[in-house]
Order: C-alpha cells, then structure tokens, then sequence
C-alpha cells in the first residue's frame, strides 16, 4: 500500500525571524520618536509691532528695519540702578557664550535696549549704556510719544517711580527680555534671572 508523505513544512530560520523582528521593532521605535517639533512658548502672542525710535547716532530706526534678523529686546532706562544693568549683562553675557561655540546663530541676532526714560535717556546717554555691555547691542530712543508706542506695542508697563530729590527719580517698569523670529513674531522670554548659561541656552534652542 503506497504511503501518501505529508507534505512539509516550510522551514524558517532563527536568524530570518531575528531579522523580522528587528526590522518590526525598528519600525515601532521610528513611529514612536517620530514627534512633532516643539511650539515655541510665544507662539500666536500679539507682542510686539511697528514702532519708530531713533538710534543712538540720532537716526531713525523702525521695527520692520530688523526683517530677517532675529531679535531680543529690553525695555529699561539707563539711570537704573539694580535691575536694568543685571537683565542687560546676562542677556549679552549669554548672546557671547553662545557665541564661543554658534557664531553662525550670533550672527543672525539683533539685541534691542529700549529706553522708558526718553526724558533723561538721549541717543547719547543711550548709547554709552548699551556700549558698557556690548558694541552689538543697539539702544534706542525717542520721544515720550514714541517710547509709549513701542512699549504698548510690546505689553510693557512702566510708569514713574520714587522721587531721589536733585531731579533724579526711580522708574517702575517691567523687565521681561523677550526673543523675537526672524519675521518679528514673539517666540520665547529669556530667563535672565538664571544666569549667562540659561540665556545662552533658551536661545540655541529657538535660533536655527
């Protein structure tokens, strides 16, 4: 009596099922990473916007003059005696931090000092300010009119403060340095308060 031979199986190798199981896994692991980019913290704020101010030479300067550049501006007054010159010094020690090591990204940056003293803060006085901290750093002023513009156009709060006598007086204001996008939109506050290495930092993450 003939025997009919059941027929075989197919034989799979250990080393194709490795290969299969890797190539799945792969698979997984690349969908898994695969995560949208990070949404800037300012991402659709309405800060920021046209303004004129006028530089420390006495030339008029204007919002729209930085379109390509990305930009950190800070608002404050020369005659500061605390807040002002600690925000500025770590903002520029940050820019030149960064610097050592993504001179490219440095290069595309325009930092900004904006008075909210325009009454005691010329082009000069504005000038020998942000000369103090860097030859980068542009400072800007203008007049009350103006300065109002800007720092409404910016969400900034200031207002005059304590009176010192000898026609010196204190300004209350907001110090919040903010990074702005190479079409002017607002993208992220750096964290000044931390230090040149935090500032360095936030902005090697939003500068490309």
């Amino acid at each position: 009596m003939n025997h009919l031979a059941k027929p075989s199986r197919p034989r799979v190798f250990p080393t194709a099922i490795a290969v299969a199981a890797a190539l799945s896994l792969a698979a997984c692991s690349g969908a898994e990473t695969a995560a949208p980019p990070e949404e800037p913290p300012l991402a659709g704020a309405t800060i920021g916007g046209e303004f004129e101010l006028i530089d420390s030479s006495g030339e008029t300067v204007r919002w729209a003059d930085f379109d390509g550049q990305y930009r950190i501006v800070y608002f404050g007054y020369a005659y500061c005696p605390d807040v002002c010159p600690i925000d500025v010094g770590q903002m520029s020690r940050g820019l030149k931090k960064l610097g050592e090591s993504e001179p490219g990204k440095i290069a595309k940056i325009q930092p900004i000092f904006i008075t909210i003293d325009p009454e005691r803060d010329t082009p000069q006085v504005v000038g020998e300010f942000t000369n103090a901290f860097s030859k980068d750093l542009m400072g800007l002023t203008g007049t009350p009119e103006q300065v109002k513009a800007a720092a409404g156009a910016f969400r900034v709060y200031y207002e005059r403060g304590e009176d010192l006598g000898g026609g010196q007086y204190l300004m209350n204001h907001s110090n919040i340095t903010y990074l702005f996008g190479p079409s002017g939109e607002p993208l992220a506050t750096l964290p000044t308060d931390q230090g040149a290495d935090a500032v360095a930092a936030e902005i090697d993450k939003w500068v490309s």
